[in-house]
């Protein structure tokens, strides 16, 4: 889900909720709860999109992460 904001800024948040079947289940979820700013810019006239998000794992297993980011630079090819 992404908030667009004014020069090509935008607040954004996709978490990725995993479940493990074959663990208990009091340790079979991970549920981050976060996100992130991002911004769509050119570089050498290359449409770029680059975003940092942030999560906290509201439910992780028992020596599980408590926390995860996510930076990501995506190259445009517009048609």
């Amino acid at each position: 889900m992404n908030y667009n904001l004014p020069d090509s800024w935008y607040l954004t948040t996709s978490p990725v909720i995993t479940a493990n079947w074959e663990a208990d289940p009091e340790n079979r979820w991970i549920v981050p709860v976060g996100g992130g700013l991002g911004k769509l810019f050119i570089m050498n006239g290359q449409p770029v999109n680059f975003k940092f998000e942030a999560y906290l794992n509201v439910q992780n297993p028992e020596r599980g992460p408590e926390w995860a980011i996510r930076a990501q630079l995506t190259f445009l090819f517009p048609t």
